[in-house]
């Protein structure tokens, strides 16, 4: 063999025992048996949502689970989508497919498989990694990592033993809220508090439904949360909810319901809503007052009304009647 062809056995072996060693600490499939083996008749993707804070030019990697519990083996796909925030109320986040977000991820993903096929009863764990480019800039980037079936047209339903005629999509995502550290814009504020409906009168006290929505116009998603305490006319507190952190997307309004369970509500109540912004300790605050006048109280009310007015008015009568006999 001669010296140059030795130099380039050498240089071979090198580059593969590079590969043997970088190749699962960013491509790492592992399976394991679930606790139990019952069919629900669905999967699980877990966790629902990473929040990290990065540099500029670094990389980690995460580890996605996907649970089969539709009770056969199925086929799972895996692909990166950028999400964004919306103003739609009912649409906290969209997912883009094919299309970049404003804040995009997609392409800094790295996923270590596209499709796995589980068997029921088993959880996959998928290595997913992050490498922030060099020249991010600080602020926020999002993406997702998107878990999906297919039963195709004609295939045999296991579920049920029948032949689809469409094909049935599922999909479930694991959202990626990446923070690029350096100077960032923050700007978030409560904007409206409210009952369901901007009521101030209820008729029944069992649930209570508060509304909150909070407004994110910064280049960064926000945690904000909230206390509410509610007191009755006499300024007694008769409940206190604590709301926990939730995410707003940049550039976006996200809603919060918030329901509340009092044993009894009858009066005048004032509900006050003390909200952390979610960054500099900054807090916003907001009243509503409201009234609660159950139906079936007023009714019974209205009973028992009627019941002593009638009463009243047969013992006068029985009175006077027996008034006049006597004369």
């Amino acid at each position: 063999m001669s010296l140059t062809s030795r130099y380039i056995q050498i240089a071979l072996s090198t580059i593969v025992m590079i590969c043997a060693v970088s190749i699962p600490a960013h491509a790492q499939v592992s399976m394991e048996a679930l606790p139990d083996n019952v069919a629900y008749k669905d999967f699980v993707v877990g966790p629902g949502k990473i929040d990290v804070e990065m540099s500029p030019g670094e990389s980690r990697t995460f580890q996605l689970s996907v649970s089969n519990r539709l009770g056969f083996e199925k086929t799972f796909t895996l692909v990166e989508e950028d999400f964004k925030g919306s103003r739609d109320l009912q649409r906290p986040v969209m997912l883009l497919g094919n299309d970049r977000g404003p804040y995009s991820l997609r392409d800094s993903l790295r996923i270590s498989t596209t499709s796995i096929d589980i068997p029921h009863g088993h959880k996959a764990r998928i290595s997913v990694t992050i490498n922030v480019p060099a020249d991010a800039q600080p602020g926020g980037m999002y993406g997702s990592v998107v878990v999906g079936t297919v039963t195709k047209p004609g295939a045999t339903n296991n579920e049920s033993g029948s032949v689809g005629t469409s094909p049935i999509i599922t999909r479930i995502g694991t959202l990626f809220f990446v923070r690029i550290k350096g100077p960032i814009q923050v700007d978030g504020k409560l904007t409206a508090f409210s009952l369901a409906g901007n009521r101030t009168m209820l008729w029944n006290s069992d649930p209570v439904s508060f509304n909150l929505l909070y407004q994110n116009e910064g280049n960064v998603h926000l945690n904000p949360f909230v206390t509410i305490a509610v007191k009755n006319m006499l300024g007694s507190t008769v409940g206190s909810i604590d709301v926990e952190a939730w995410f707003a997307m940049p550039q976006s309004l996200r809603f919060r319901e918030v329901l509340w369970n009092p044993p009894f509500l009858f009066g005048r109540y004032v509900a006050h809503a003390q909200i952390n912004r979610g960054y500099d300790n900054l807090t916003d605050s907001a009243d509503i007052v409201f009234w609660v006048i159950p139906w079936k109280i007023i009714v019974i009310i209205l009973i028992i009304l009627i019941i002593i007015i009638g009463g009243i008015r047969w013992i006068s009568t029985r009175f006077s009647i027996v008034s006049k006999k006597r004369r």
